[in-house]
């Protein structure tokens, strides 16, 4: 199976499903793909994949969102951990977040309404066993929280929750201005400190009356850029 017979497209989510099995040791999600290949449709790429596994580079299952099998060149498969579905959990996507200075989002409420298309399926191994129902994710902007490991580009995982303690990762929302921010959480009393991850950033000062915590960050997973 010479690699000559494919597109460039096809060889680049070739190339990003090799690194993403050695980076996570299970298969990456259609919407991944997209986002990694620059490929805005979903059908597009199912399209691609589908071509993959005609010239013998894939096998796929289509009941299992992470239903891909790398193939060699020999047709034997390469060795990788899979992860199974069972081991999966849904998650909403539900939008992005500023991860530095705060910026207006506009009618930005939390409201968790969101497209069921917006689906991420997170290991259940990244955040123990807590229910589907209290969880939902946003993609990172900045790179204020880069020394907590978190890029821009990256997808945090949050629990639901109203109230934080000091040194919690949270998604806040400035009620006064705004704007939402993801930050590092101190309460000083009247005040709360919103602390970056980033050597070259200074902390956020705020009205405690004025912030609201969204939720706490669980697990980050990690994007290649």
């Amino acid at each position: 199976m010479a690699q000559q017979s494919l597109s460039s497209r096809q060889k680049k989510i070739l190339s990003f499903i090799e690194r993403f099995l050695e980076k996570n040791g299970y298969p990456p999600t259609i919407r991944e793909i997209g986002e990694a290949v620059s490929i805005a449709s979903t059908s597009v790429v199912n399209y691609n994949l589908n071509k993959l596994v005609e010239r013998g580079f894939l096998e796929r299952s289509p009941e299992v969102s992470r239903g891909l099998r790398l193939v060699k060149e020999n047709a034997q498969e390469v060795p990788m951990r899979y992860a199974e579905s069972a081991s999966l959990l849904p998650v909403p996507l539900v939008g992005k977040i500023v991860a530095s200075a705060p910026v207006p989002l506009p009618g930005e409420d939390f409201g968790y309404y969101y497209d069921t298309d917006d689906i991420i399926d997170v290991p259940q191994s990244l955040i123990s066993r807590m229910p589907g129902d209290e969880l939902f994710a946003l993609r990172v902007n900045g790179d204020s929280m880069i020394d907590a490991m978190v890029a821009d580009g990256d997808i945090v995982v949050l629990k639901r929750q109203n109230i934080a303690h000091n040194g919690d990762m949270v998604a806040v929302w400035l009620r006064e201005r705004g704007e939402m921010t993801l930050k590092n959480y101190y309460n000083e009393g009247k005040q709360v400190r919103l602390q970056p991850a980033n050597p070259t950033m200074d902390p956020i000062y705020v009205d405690a009356t004025q912030v609201e915590v969204q939720g706490r960050v669980l697990a980050v997973l990690r994007t290649l850029h």
